[in-house]
């Protein structure tokens, strides 16, 4: 069982907002939407400058050889950048006693799941990498009808490597290593994302990781949500995500 159905999903009843907002003539909305404009405008500049520290961040060599497995069989880490010079890892969150892949991962998903052919032209590869067998991955893959490439760590310690999965004894003593403090996760697996740089000479370098709230940018349904008056609407909840479910699962 996954993270999301730990969680009470009871939807919160609906209320009018605009009993409770201020509502003006349309010369006093544009004056106001353009002093957030220029917040906006402000965001977008330092948004721009953090992006840039980022890819100044120093490298870390990858001399650990990963073999993983995929739809193609063995496939080492090198062989996942698929002849470019850039990979994106999506680190999902699949247990290996799970029956299906995490709810919210799915929900990132689906939020990558068409665009990789657009990053594929900037020289960049995408992939996702979970800790349960190949062909649970490959089950839930063809159920979700994705067509992003998905491989198992589940022979390697890739993902123990790069914090996202956790040992029975890190879970039990709250004590594991996740977005960079100790803390307790409360359950074996949990989600983020990693980058990759190969030289010319196949040097490979782990260059980013990011985790928890740092993988919302990621998500673009949230993006929309931000516009929109309720906002995410998650607030209230233990879980903010108790509204998720895997795209098949919803009441049409």
């Amino acid at each position: 069982m996954s993270i999301n159905e730990h969680e009470n999903r009871t939807e919160k009843k609906d209320k009018d907002l605009s009993k409770n907002h201020t509502i003006v003539k349309q010369d006093e909305w544009i004056k106001a939407r353009k002093d957030l404009l220029t917040k906006e405008k402000e965001f977008t500049v330092v948004r721009d400058q953090l992006s840039q520290k980022r890819r100044d961040l120093p490298w870390v060599r990858v001399d650990k050889e990963y073999v993983f497995d995929g739809s193609n069989g063995k496939e080492t880490l090198s062989l996942l950048f698929d002849g470019r010079s850039q990979l994106i890892v999506y680190h999902f969150m699949f247990d290996p006693s799970w029956d299906a892949g995490c709810p919210s991962c799915s929900f990132w998903a689906d939020n990558f799941n068409k665009i990789i052919i657009h990053l594929n032209q900037r020289d960049v590869s995408m992939i996702a990498i979970s800790r349960t067998p190949y062909d649970k991955i490959a089950e839930y893959h063809k159920r979700m009808g994705w067509d992003f490439s998905w491989v198992s760590s589940y022979n390697n310690d890739f993902n123990f490597d790069y914090h996202v999965s956790f040992t029975e004894e890190e879970v039990v003593k709250k004590n594991a290593f996740y977005n960079y403090v100790i803390q307790d996760t409360g359950i074996s697996e949990m989600p983020g994302v990693s980058v990759f740089y190969k030289n010319p000479e196949g040097h490979i370098f782990h260059t980013y990781s990011a985790y928890a709230r740092g993988i919302d940018i990621l998500n673009g349904a949230y993006n929309y949500l931000d516009l929109v008056p309720k906002g995410r609407d998650e607030a209230g909840h233990e879980n903010a995500q108790f509204w998720v479910r895997r795209h098949d699962e919803y009441n049409k």
